[in-house]
Formats: structure tokens, sequence, C-alpha cells
């Protein structure tokens, strides 16, 4: 049933989602969707000490309520990301 919600709250564009920029690499990635604000609030520290972890720096955090993106990780270089690529797909299918 949750995920009827948020599949119809999504396409109405009123879904939450996390945005997570990072410098290095320089990425945008999107996490969600959330039904509320401070659901997706309360998620957005795992997603960042994930990021942490793999040495992403300069980390910043939006919440947006939004339809869902049409990339989930945004890059201007994939190439540059060696060991990111896998495991950001990873973290965002989770």
């Amino acid at each position: 049933m949750k995920d009827a919600l948020l599949g119809l709250l999504g396409s109405l564009g009123l879904a939450y989602w996390a945005k997570i920029t990072t410098d290095s690499p320089s990425c945008i990635y999107y996490f969600g969707p959330f039904s509320s604000e401070g659901e997706a609030q309360e998620s957005q520290g795992g997603y960042c000490d994930d990021l942490r972890a793999e040495g992403a720096q300069n980390i910043t955090v939006t919440i947006e309520r939004r339809r869902k993106p049409q990339e989930l990780t945004i890059t201007d270089d994939w190439g540059s990301l060696g060991e990111w690529q896998g495991t950001a797909a990873t973290a965002i299918a989770s």
C-alpha cells in the first residue's frame, strides 16, 4: 500500500527526495521517494555516512518535493568515478 501511495505522490510531484551533492567526486545523488519531509530528513544521515565512508567530500543535502528524477545519479564523467560507479548504484537501489 505504501508503494502505491509513494507512486501516486511521485507522479503528482508531491513526494520528497533527498538531493545529495558532492564535490569529490562531482555528483548529484537522489534518494527517495519519501512520503514526508521528516522521513527524508531521517534517512539522509545513512546516505551521507555511506558517501563519507567511500571518500566523498563537501557533502550537501537538500530535501525537495518533486517528481521522480529522470536520473538518480548525475555526473559529467562516469569514468573518473572508478570505485564509486558500483557503490553509488547500489546505495540508490537500496
